[in-house]
């Protein structure tokens, strides 16, 4: 069985990498009915740059630091944090999606808990729905918050120490 399932991942790798070397890409579809995983991979590099590039505006030369400041903001605990932040701020469809990215089903890393991870997978979610949607108002304004959220956490985790 698993030498069937690494089979089947090496020719979806291939097809992959032959369509994007074709570039022959899939035809659009609608970001409401993507994968959330999907949705949530988009989302994280999204993400990623965004606390990468608010970050540099504080400190440009210190790496390490940019680094450890940077992995604990976009950690699945961060995250999750974000995720409930603005949840409340949502509409319907966006809850929809959220949802959707809350139960895809992943592998959840040994630093995160069941819980954090799911909340973060769909955290990632909504902000790939945004980006792929092309709704970079709504996207920079929840990021926006979710940022200054996980900054919140992070100082009172910080001061409770």
């Amino acid at each position: 069985m698993k030498l069937f399932r690494f089979r089947r991942f090496q020719n979806e790798r291939e097809r992959l990498f032959e369509s994007a070397l074709a570039d022959t890409p899939q035809k659009d579809v609608a970001p409401e009915q993507m994968n959330p995983l999907v949705l949530a991979y988009i989302g994280d590099a999204y993400f990623s740059l965004y606390v990468r590039t608010r970050m540099v505006a504080y400190e440009k030369n210190k790496m390490q630091a940019l680094h450890a400041v940077d992995a604990k903001i976009v950690s699945a605990s961060m995250q999750a944090v974000a995720c409930r932040t603005i949840e409340e701020d949502l509409t319907d469809t966006e809850r929809e999606v959220l949802r959707r990215g809350r139960n895809a089903k992943s592998q959840v890393p040994k630093s995160a808990t069941v819980g954090e991870y799911r909340a973060s997978t769909a955290f990632e979610a909504i902000l790939g729905y945004w980006y792929l949607k092309g709704d970079m108002t709504r996207l920079d304004e929840m990021a926006g918050k979710a940022f200054r959220a996980i900054l919140t956490a992070m100082n009172e985790e910080r001061e409770g120490n």
